[in-house]
């Protein structure tokens, strides 16, 4: 179990104008990912070192949209605003995870631009729609050549995380300690007054700490 990305849902500005601006903060370009069929999604992403990524997404005027809970997620941040939407932690095997929460993962995929198809399978969006503190799983399918992590200078990472929440709860939630998919990254827990989920994430760039 490992933190494999963050995802920040794009504002009013729409999908590119808001990783133009993140990336402009963080002194990188964001690429384009492709589209979520499935869930009626579409993404960028900005490598990150460690196999992490962090991804920007945005709706897609789809009825997959509507059904899929991934895009209903998203669109209920995107139209409060844009932020941060929430952390996903990879899994080798999400087979535990669905006896664990009583119910089946969903197959996801998107083609990159170069035509790579990726493929992996997810669940637990619905306790993220619920709960905003809680990562979702996913078990990546595709070959670790093809992770969206890969790509990138490595200059770039994830130094903090800053959750509204209980650590006891995300625990609970992951069937094990919330250090085993954080271990390497320092998290900064607040107690929520609001909404739970991600306050803020601390970047450590070639030009020093960027906090979003």
């Amino acid at each position: 179990m490992r933190l494999d990305h963050v995802s920040y849902a794009a504002g009013p500005d729409g999908l590119n104008a808001t990783a133009e601006r993140l990336g402009a903060l963080l002194g990188r370009e964001f690429m384009d990912g492709g589209v979520h069929p499935r869930f009626g999604t579409r993404n960028r992403i900005l490598p990150l070192a460690d196999n992490t990524y962090l991804e920007v997404v945005e709706v897609l005027d789809h009825p997959a949209s509507d059904k899929a809970p991934f895009g209903q997620a998203v669109r209920a941040r995107s139209n409060a605003g844009g932020g941060w939407l929430g952390w996903v932690v990879a899994v080798p095997d999400i087979a535990p995870v669905e006896q664990r929460l009583g119910r089946a993962a969903v197959d996801g995929q998107r083609h990159r631009p170069d035509g790579q198809l990726l493929r992996w399978k997810q669940i637990g969006v619905n306790g993220l729609i619920a709960d905003p503190q809680l990562p979702f799983f996913v078990e990546w399918e595709s070959a670790s050549d093809d992770h969206p992590s890969t790509g990138g200078t490595g200059e770039i990472s994830l130094a903090c995380l800053e959750i509204a929440g209980d650590p006891l709860r995300v625990s609970e939630w992951l069937g094990e300690s919330v250090e085993a998919p954080l271990e390497d990254i320092k998290v900064e827990w607040a107690a929520p007054h609001g909404t739970p989920g991600i306050l803020a994430a601390q970047f450590q760039t070639a030009n020093g700490l960027v906090r979003i």
